[in-house]
This record gives structure tokens, sequence and C-alpha cells, in this order.
């Protein structure tokens, strides 16, 4: 009888037993384990809620004092410096530097400005970028605004400065309004100290290490963030943050239902920036706060589980043990390794194993079958289709050599004959069918000498060669249907001279040979017809050779691979095709053979 899935997992015998001894024990003591829950679960969540606030304070402190040094920072440069500076003959770029060398792991630069934008000084020593107003900064129109307070923005990408390593850093603004002397003359102007944001980010990250899911974050008094462990998710709008309800809360703990989850939020005000710190405490966070009462009720729970569980594994053993081999040996078949079908145990258990046995030494027999008779149906197809160029190849090129005996051309058809003898001995390839690309190249330029002297030099031939493809693996006499197409159904009979390109090279990581001529070109509607089988036959072109050379280029290499064919009326064809780029050596030319 067929025994049902439990929760997805299969109901083995060991498992029917184990668990049905175990679950009256479990149920009593989860019952015990939920009476001590509620007892400690209202204290506990006062007590973690007490331990953010003041975890919370220490972090107030600590960003506090590192604020408080920006501004004692921003206090050093204008009264010891900015303050005894006449900015008509002197500048305070050296006493900038080294405030700017002291305080660099904090800092990323001070800057001077006047009213009008210009600057005055900078620290490290950069250059401005061109077209940067800084009055529209939010930064300046705030201190330029309120020129008697000092004012913090939010984290933005420093833009100001040509960086030689073409970094941008994130910055927090410090800005103040500063009285500058000038030949005697009061002006004002504008002091900028850029935070490095990375400061205050690794000062917060440090306390959002806790992975239960309690987190701290940091806004303005607008409530738009300036750190949040979460930042990239909730920019990319996939998570949410209570900020701006949150920068309305007065100092301390609040309740509140964000998102349909309850949560505990504390909210502390950093110094006198008006910041928010805002810690949250999420409702699951309280739970895992009990975590020592559920693992006292756990491990009571577990330990008589295993208690039970050690009392009746070993009868539970001696009945799937059987079970458990025959599983493993078929999923390992199930993997592809070699591997027998288990056969042992009760007799049904060896029943089932020899006729898992059978079968799977059936199917091993039917799939060798298989994969025999489809490599010889792909060798047969491969066959087929060299036999189909080599007539037509010997038909055109006899044909020549019968015009130039009737015209009494002796010698010319004695160089013909000469010429395709060597192409013979290329095409024979001793049996090959894949060859060198120095072999195929020579091939064709046998050919097109061959042709030259039919056509009376009537075109002209051009090679660009890259030598780097010579040795390569390509199919054979795939160019020499292409070139007689250029010939016959592109130059042949034109008015102006013809001019058929041979170009070779890698692109890519891929062989591309191009055949291009000048003639008369194919109608487009015509070009999607020469690569499909079963269609009506263009008018202009070959019926055989192109299709050929394509079925037989994608047998050996691949769909990817084989012809690309572009043509316009009047303006010439060009054939490309695309082989892999495989060295040519007998190891490659062996695996080719094969077809792997």
């Amino acid at each position: 009888m067929r025994v049902p899935d439990f929760f997805g997992i299969p109901r083995s015998i060991r498992f029917i037993i184990v668990v049905s001894f175990t679950a009256v024990s479990v149920s009593i003591t989860a019952l015990l384990g939920v009476g001590l829950y509620r007892i400690f679960a209202r204290h506990t969540e006062q007590l973690l809620t007490e331990s953010s606030a003041q975890l919370l304070h220490r972090v107030s402190e600590n960003l506090g004092d590192y604020l408080r040094n920006m501004r004692s920072l921003s206090d050093a440069v204008y009264y010891a410096s900015i303050k005894s500076k006449d900015f008509a003959k002197e500048n305070t770029n050296r006493e900038m530097e080294l405030l700017y060398e002291a305080n660099r792991d904090d800092l990323i630069s001070l800057a001077l400005y006047r009213r009008d934008g210009t600057l005055l000084g900078a620290a490290p020593v950069a250059v401005e970028k061109q077209d940067t107003d800084v009055r529209q900064q939010s930064w300046f129109r705030s201190a330029a605004a309120k020129v008697e307070n000092l004012h913090f923005s939010t984290p933005h990408v420093q833009d100001l400065f040509d960086d030689p390593s073409y970094r941008y850093h994130w910055v927090i603004s410090l800005s103040r309004a500063v009285e500058l002397n000038e030949g005697g003359q009061s002006s004002e102007g504008i002091l900028l100290v850029d935070m490095n944001y990375k400061s205050v980010a690794d000062m917060l990250d440090d306390v959002n290490q806790d992975s239960a899911g309690r987190y701290v974050y940091l806004c303005d008094s607008r409530g738009e963030l300036i750190y949040h462990p979460r930042r990239m998710q909730i920019d990319a709008g996939l998570v949410a943050e209570n900020s701006v309800v949150a920068a309305n809360y007065a100092d301390g703990a609040h309740s509140e239902i964000f998102q349909g989850e309850r949560r505990e939020v504390v909210v502390e005000t950093v110094s006198y920036t008006g910041w928010k710190l805002v810690g949250v405490i999420p409702g699951t966070y309280f739970a895992l706060g009990l975590l020592n009462v559920r693992q006292l009720a756990l491990g009571l729970v577990l330990f008589t589980a295993a208690a039970l569980a050690l009392v009746n594994r070993l009868a539970a053993t001696q009945v799937s043990k059987p079970l458990v081999l025959l599983n493993e040996s078929i999923r390992k078949l199930e993997l592809g390794q070699e591997t027998q079908v288990y056969i042992g145990g009760s007799a049904e258990v060896r029943h089932l194993g020899r006729t898992l046995r059978s079968y799977v030494k059936e199917i091993q027999l039917l799939m060798r079958d298989i994969v025999r008779e489809q490599e010889e149906k792909r060798k047969s197809e491969l066959d087929a289709l060299q036999s189909q160029i080599n007539p037509h190849f010997l038909y055109n090129t006899l044909d020549s050599v019968v015009w130039m005996i009737e015209g009494k051309r002796h010698e010319d058809a004695v160089l013909m004959i000469t010429r395709l003898a060597s192409l013979f001995r290329i095409s024979l390839s001793g049996g090959k069918t894949v060859i060198s690309m120095e072999a195929e190249l020579q091939h064709a330029e046998n050919y097109m000498n061959i042709q030259k002297v039919r056509f009376k030099n009537s075109f002209r031939m051009r090679y660009e060669i890259d030598p780097a493809v010579r040795n390569y693996c390509t199919v054979k006499l795939i160019l020499q249907p292409i070139l007689e197409n250029a010939i016959y159904y592109g130059v042949k009979g034109m008015e102006d001279e013809g001019e058929i390109l041979l170009r070779a090279e890698l692109t890519d990581g891929e062989l591309v040979l191009t055949v291009r001529d000048n003639g008369y070109g194919i109608p487009a509607e015509e070009v999607l017809l020469l690569l499909k089988e079963g269609e009506h036959r263009p008018s202009r072109g070959s019926g055989v050779g192109l299709l050929n050379v394509q079925r037989r280029i994608q047998l050996r290499f691949g769909a990817q691979y084989g012809l690309r064919i572009e043509s316009e009326p009047d303006e010439g064809t060009e054939v490309r095709i695309c082989l892999p780029a495989i060295p040519y050596n007998e190891e490659n030319r062996q695996r080719l053979e094969e077809g792997r």
C-alpha cells in the first residue's frame, strides 16, 4: 500500500516509527513552553526597550562628539586663520592644508568661497570643476540665508573639484557664513567643511550588526534620511521607512504600527543639529529576546524526542535499511554514476531490486542503440552533402577546359588541367572532411586562377588574408561554390571590369571568410530565399552550392555558424562565412571528423 507524503516528505518506515512515539511527549512539553514564554514575555519586552534606549544614547553621544569636532575644526579655520588674513594679498591654503592633514580620516575637503561663488582656498589643493556654480548648492544657500548658524547638509556626492583618480566621495557638508577682510574692506564668504560620510556610516554600521532585525537610522528634522542600513533598498522602492513621522516624535520610546507590523521606536535628538537618531525594534525582535526561555522549552522537547528516537531507532533501522540502500543506488543512477541496483532485505525489497536492475539494463542498451543510430545517420548525411559539390564543381571546370580545347588554346588547357589536378588533391584530402584553412585558401586560389584564364581576365581578384587564420580548422570546399556564384551570377558579362574580394580574418573569437563582388547584385526578396530549403529558388544564384555549404558547416559546427548574405541590385553581393576559431592539429581534426 502506498504511504502518503507528510508535508512533502516521503513517509519512510523509520520516519513513521520515530515520529509516532515522540509526538505525545513533544505536545506535552510544548504546552509547558508556551506557559513559560508568557510569564517572561512582558518583562523581557521592557528590558529590551530600555537596552535599546541606552544603546541609542551612547550612539548619540558618539555622533555628537564627532559633529562637535567638526564644528571645532570649522571654528579653528574661521577664527584662527580667516579672521587674521587680508585676502587681497594672502590666502589660507597653508593653514587649511595643515588642518586637513591632521583630520584627513574624517574629512574630504575644506573650501572657502566669496559670496559671489569665487573660490578663495581649498584643502587638499584641487582644481575647481568648470561650469560649477556653488551658489546653486543647497549648503551654500543655507549658509548665505542664515549667516548666524552652522548648517549640516544631508549626504551628497562631492563634485566641486576634479579628482585625478576619478573617485567621487559621499560627504556631509558643514557650512557657515564668514566675514572676510579684503584690503581693509569687509565682505562675506562661505566656509565649507566636507565631512567624510563614511565616518558617520561606519559609526552606525557598527551598531547595526544585530542580525535579529533591530536597527538604527539617522534623519534630519524633516524626516529626510541621512543614514539607513537599508538605504539602497529604500531608494530602489523595495522597502519603506516611517522617517517623516519619526522626525516629529519627542525623545523617548513610542509604539507604532507600520505596514501592518507592530514595533517600538526610540528617538533621540543629536546635539544642536536637529537630526533625529531613531532606533527601530520590530515585534519579531522581542520574540528573539525571549530566546533563552524558548531554548529551555525547546531543549526539553528535543531531549525527550531524542531519548525516544534513540530507543526505537535500532528497530526502525533494521526495517528501513534495505529500502534506504535501494533508494541510494537509484539516486546514483539518476546522477549518471556507474553502480548496481541494490538487492537485499525482505522478499518484497529483493523482488523490487531485481526488477529495477533488469529495467536499468534494458534502458542502457536502448540508449546505446539510439546514440549509435543517430551518429551513423549524421555521418551519412554529411557524406551525402559532401558528394553534391564534387560533380557540381567538376562539371563547371571541365566545361571550361572543353571550351579552351575547342578554341585551340592547348597551353591554357594544360595549365587548367594541372590546376584542376591540384584542386582534386586538396578536394580528396585523404578522405578527410576537416582540413586546414591554408589548404582551403590554396584550393580557392587555384580555382580562381582557372576561372580567370577561362574568362580572359575579365575580372580582377583581390585577396586580403590575415596570416593568422591559415592554421585553423575548416570544412573543405566551402569557398569554391561561393566564388563560383560570384563569377557566374555576379561579374560575368559586366561592361566594366568586375572585381571579387576574398578576405579571411579573426573577429571576436570567430573565423570570418568574406567573398564580395561588385556585380549585378540580388533583389532583397530573393536573398531571403537563398538559404531556405523547399522554397522557390531565386532567379539568380546557385540552387545547390550555397545551401550545401550552409548545411555542411552547421552539421559540423552547429546552427550558430554558417553563411550571412547581403546584396543590393547593381551594388554587388557579399557572403560571409562564420566558423569557430579552432586551431588545426591532429587532435582537433580527429575530434571534428568524429562529430565530437
